[in-house]
């Protein structure tokens, strides 16, 4: 898998290139105001696609955050992709000022991928789940439990960037992809999953934890 241990993401260096780029023209050309407006914009991509270190917490079945926001939904959905069946379901909202860097919640192989089109509702919605672009990775670990967790494009978002491909060997809090300008991580989890948050909590990704597999 690609190296993605850079302090900015390589997927915003076309952006910050161009900002910076059409800054420094208009700076030559003396437009002042113009000029402040797109280095705050430069400035501004630079932190969105900044991809800070994260301690990972050690200790057997841990589940960690796959993204940095808030907690928008914790309790039983059924998942018909896969499982086909009620699953404990955590799902996180990341705003535009989140680090958008996803992180791989639980070490394990990955059995099976999938991606969707679709439309960019506002992800906060709970039918973005179903009805917006999105991209899925169902890890499989030493023990034999099924992890799934999926990117979802938001309102702002249009492109999803996934890393891992089937096969993979993926460990807790590596880097594994991005969803660009606001989007969504679920994450599908056994019912019996001893759930670590609650509903409106700040997550971490890499950091926090969501809960303990059996």
């Amino acid at each position: 898998m690609k190296n993605c241990n850079q302090p900015i993401a390589v997927e915003g260096y076309p952006f910050i290139a161009l900002f910076a780029f059409v800054t420094l023209v208009f700076a030559l050309l003396g437009w002042a105001l113009l000029t402040l407006v797109l280095l705050a914009l430069t400035l501004f991509c630079v932190y969105f696609f900044r991809n800070p270190e994260r301690v990972v917490p050690q200790g057997d079945n841990l589940v960690i955050a796959p993204a940095d926001g808030k907690i928008i939904y914790v309790g039983d959905a059924y998942e018909e992709r896969y499982f086909k069946e009620q699953m404990t379901k955590i799902s996180i909202f990341m705003n535009v000022f989140n680090v958008h860097v996803n992180r791989v919640p639980c070490s394990g192989k990955v059995v099976e991928m999938f991606y969707n089109k679709g439309e960019f509702l506002n992800a906060s919605l709970d039918k973005a789940s179903a009805q917006n672009e999105q991209a899925g990775i169902l890890l499989e670990t030493e023990s034999g439990q099924k992890v799934l967790f999926v990117q979802i494009a938001g309102l702002v978002a249009r492109r999803i960037v996934t890393y891992p491909v089937i096969g993979d060997l993926l460990k807790r809090g590596q880097r594994y992809g991005l969803i660009r300008f606001g989007s969504r991580v679920d994450i599908y989890l056994p019912r019996h999953c001893d759930v670590q948050v609650t509903l409106g909590e700040k997550t971490v990704a890499g950091e926090t934890v969501l809960g303990i597999l059996p």
